[in-house]
């Protein structure tokens, strides 16, 4: 499929759709995707006898190798007998016009298209769908409307006395009209999803989709036909086994009646609540949680019912049953892997091990509170636990190669061992030197350059070095170097004068004989 392939997840979810009975105009609508592409993915399927269910349990890797080169070629001609279709349509109104004679004229265009019974088959089953009405009938089940109140309220911080915002969360069956409110501290994508998590828990089942308005938390590209869902929100759906399918833009009808709802909320929730002082957000929440049950159990105006008793006898049997667990919030990120074999997580401040063979490759990160997963090609290659502590790394050595390994074992013991071999000035000197830094890694890095002089230089030497270096209250590997370089472990104490010292620390600083 070349302009019309879609990611693996969103294969799964037109499967999983597809189970559930869906038209493949009602999944293109939901998946934000076109009509044609789902007819292509559904057509292939059942040209190949696949069965859906089996298909659901297949990993990413097996749906990958299922579209190979061959799988693209009946893609693309596919795709070039469709853009037939509504010309088709047109064409087969008029009288005498039959199948076949279109089949004619489209061979003349394609010499390796469908032979006639194909034709026909992907015409016929293409005619069969029908065409949209533009009116909104809302279906059982079908869709959750969310969107956040544009008024605040707020409650007291009790340390300070300060008024603190509280965000009002709203979401609509808009089949039953069964509302759910809830008050959060923020609109960002952890707060958003920490308010479906609630609201889904509410309802005690999931929608085929949730619509958002085209929010800067829900989408971070709005677009007439395919906007882009923030990465978070898009991971809770899978969790859930619904899709995101924000409102359309410059389409009214679609945000009506959540824009009711939260009309309607300020008048039942918000004016109750305006004469209330709370010290909590949970106190703001269970509070609006007995308003909110007033407001489900209340008839409507013209009907000898309720939200909650329509919600109840129709509705809810529609929604899939919940996961076993709610969905912790997820994050990703694409990354570079370090020359070290590292990915640094600039939020922990911390540094991740990945294989050594992925070294410069571009990964990506999915992590939550506890975990981190690294990705190359859609596998997993590391599995952490999320740490904080700044500037640490954690390491599995089967990532590491046979130098990141020896660089691994890098202490303050291991240093010591080293220098120990060469003589008691250098494991004093290297002792020190490491114990100075604040950030051990710096100490370790000039202490390794230390002893490498073992390989110019003889131990004896290294050991003197260390020696008139030991006087100075400063430690460090240029030191050392200095010594080495300008001979000056070779001169005699009564050579060192107190400018010889210095000039070890500052080598290019002139000394007497300069001016005589």
């Amino acid at each position: 499929m070349a302009g019309n392939r879609i990611d693996i997840m969103d294969i799964k979810h037109l499967i999983r759709l597809k189970i559930k009975g869906l038209s493949n105009r009602k999944i293109a609508n939901d998946l934000g995707i076109s009509r044609n592409t789902v007819n292509e993915y559904v057509s292939f399927f059942d040209a190949q006898q696949l069965d859906y269910q089996q298909l659901l349990v297949w990993s990413e890797k097996e749906l990958e190798e299922l579209f190979s080169p061959k799988t693209q070629v009946e893609m693309n001609r596919f795709a070039q007998l469709a853009q037939y279709f509504d010309y088709f349509a047109g064409e087969l109104k008029k009288v005498g016009c039959t199948k076949e004679y279109l089949w004619k004229q489209y061979l003349v265009k394609h010499e390796d298209g469908y032979r006639l019974s194909q034709f026909n088959h992907h015409l016929s089953s293409w005619l069969k769908q029908a065409k949209g009405s533009t009116k909104l009938e809302h279906k059982f089940g079908d869709k959750l409307y969310i969107d956040f109140c544009g008024k605040k309220l707020h409650y007291v911080d009790k340390s300070s006395g300060e008024l603190l915002d509280v965000e009002v969360f709203v979401a609509i069956l808009p089949a039953s009209q069964y509302t759910f409110v809830y008050g959060l501290r923020t609109q960002t994508s952890q707060d958003l999803i920490h308010g479906l998590n609630a609201c889904l828990a509410y309802l005690g089942g999931v929608p085929l989709a949730i619509v958002p308005d085209n929010m800067k938390t829900a989408v971070t590209t709005s677009h007439k036909y395919a906007p882009r869902i923030n990465a978070s929100l898009r991971d809770f759906a899978r969790h859930y086994g619904c899709v995101i399918n924000p409102t359309r833009i410059y389409s009214p009808q679609d945000k009506a009646l959540v824009e009711n709802a939260v009309n309607t909320v300020y008048k039942r929730i918000f004016y109750p609540l305006n004469s209330m002082t709370f010290f909590c957000i949970d106190q703001f929440n269970e509070q609006i949680r007995l308003l909110l049950d007033a407001y489900n159990d209340q008839l409507f105006t013209r009907r000898n019912t309720t939200r909650r008793q329509e919600f109840l006898a129709l509705e809810k049997v529609h929604l899939s049953a919940l996961p076993d667990s709610s969905y912790q919030i997820r994050y990703f990120k694409e990354l570079t892997v370090q020359k070290m074999g590292y990915v640094y997580l600039s939020p922990d401040k911390h540094y991740y091990s990945v294989p050594y063979r992925l070294i410069g490759k571009k990964v990506h990160l999915s992590y939550d509170a506890t975990t981190v997963e690294i990705f190359y090609k859609k596998e997993r290659q590391a599995l952490h636990k999320r740490a904080f502590n700044q500037g640490g790394y954690s390491t599995q050595k089967e990532h590491l190669s046979s130098a990141a390994s020896a660089y691994s074992q890098w202490s303050l013991p291991y240093f010591q061992q080293r220098a120990e071999k060469i003589g008691e000035f250098t494991y004093h000197y290297i002792t020190e030197l490491i114990e100075q830094k604040s950030y051990p890694e710096l100490g370790y890095k000039q202490a390794q350059g230390i002893l490498m002089f073992e390989k110019l230089y003889t131990k004896d030497r290294i050991e003197k070095a260390c020696e008139q270096a030991g006087k100075l209250t400063k430690r460090g590997y240029h030191i050392i170097a200095n010594i080495l370089k300008n001979n000056r472990d070779l001169q005699g104490e009564d050579e060192q004068s107190e400018f010889t010292l210095i000039s070890l620390i500052h080598p290019n600083v002139r000394g007497p004989e300069y001016y005589k």
